[in-house]
């Protein structure tokens, strides 16, 4: 099993708090400038994420997209992943959950091709048109605003492994200590300026977490190109 490296600078005594996402990108993009990171593209997970992704890219003069990815849901129980879907028909298998129930080829089947769609709909919506970010072999970040659980930034590493990515890194302003430490087995690294014992939600560590507007997604993506 891949097991990467973690970066989790030193946790202040009082729980410190970023202004928004702007603020918490630059705040990334300072922990991200101490590594070795060669060519990197920066992918940021919808909406949340391209924010801070977007800061990220411009501090490291990286290119940025959005990395589109669904997760599949048992039929009878959606919050449980089966696995994940991505752009250019990748298909990832959580064959730990698919071992212990018992899932019918036909619903599977039904719930890929659903997500998929999604995915297509996203992608095409998000990029109007432009090509997405080759990540053959390079260095890819990922970012999101922060993370609880992580289960759509593990679909995104996993269908990124998939599509032939070559270092992984994952990259978010504050995420539990337990769910780093757990995410090392689908990134070669997690990059975080916060990674408390004690998680609330991801919403206590912004001053301002408002909803991003997609509106707002595609201008920092369009501004990107």
């Amino acid at each position: 099993m891949r097991r990467g490296r973690r970066l989790i600078p030193r946790r202040p005594g009082s729980q410190p708090r970023f202004a928004d996402r702007v603020a918490a990108g630059r705040a990334l993009a300072d922990a991200l400038l101490r590594r070795e990171l060669r060519d990197p593209v920066v992918l940021g997970l919808p909406r949340g994420g391209v924010p801070v992704a977007a800061e990220v890219a411009r501090v490291l003069a990286a290119p940025l997209d959005a990395v589109v990815v669904r997760k599949l849901g048992l039929p009878w129980q959606p919050e449980l992943a089966m696995g994940a879907v991505g752009e250019d028909g990748v298909v990832v298998r959580n064959d730990a959950v698919l071992a212990r129930v018992a899932v019918d080829a036909h619903d599977l089947a039904r719930v890929v091709a659903r997500e998929q769609a999604e995915v297509a709909r996203r992608a095409r919506l998000l990029r109007a048109g432009r090509p997405r970010r080759a990540v053959d072999g390079r260095t890819v970040v990922v970012v999101d605003d922060g993370l609880a659980t992580g289960a759509t930034a593990r679909a995104a590493l996993q269908v990124l492994r998939a599509s032939g990515a070559g270092r992984l890194v994952l990259a978010v302003p504050v995420a539990p200590a337990d769910t780093v430490e757990a995410l090392l087995r689908d990134a070669d690294e997690v990059v975080t300026v916060l990674a408390p014992e004690r998680f609330g939600s991801v919403s206590a560590y912004y001053e301002d977490f408002t909803a991003t507007p997609e509106s707002e997604v595609l201008r920092l993506l369009h501004a990107a190109t």
